[in-house]
């Protein structure tokens, strides 16, 4: 099994740097509290911020493949937790796949949804 997720997780990896992008002037993230079941949706601009629960959550970039942009989205995020200095997560968040490189904190989930290019 272990092999055919390294497979998958390449070809996507693959598809995804073969693919021209443009770039998003904003995108909405979605943040799963796993404690209090509440959801909330975040209409951030690229390089800003907001606080959900402990956490603040900067969209660093967000962009839409060229051919498709109502595709896919690919968010670049940074989360603090709480005041940590360091990161609870920072890295590419991918809309159709939020498993392949999520943020893995015991209380939030955070995934992109849509990123917007207007």
């Amino acid at each position: 099994m272990r092999g055919v997720l390294a497979f998958v997780i390449a070809a996507v990896a693959s598809a995804v740097s073969a693919q021209e992008a443009l770039d998003g002037t904003g995108g909405t993230l979605r943040v799963l509290d796993k404690v209090t079941g509440e959801v909330s949706d975040l209409d951030l601009a690229v390089n800003e911020s907001a606080e959900v629960g402990r956490l603040k959550i900067t969209l660093d970039d967000c962009r839409v493949p060229r051919v498709n942009p109502t595709g896919d989205a690919y968010a670049q995020v940074t989360v603090f937790y709480s005041d940590n200095i360091s990161p609870a997560f920072a890295g590419w968040l991918i809309a159709s796949a939020p498993a392949l490189h999520a943020m893995d904190h015991p209380r939030y989930d955070v995934w992109a949804l849509r990123c917007s290019t207007s």
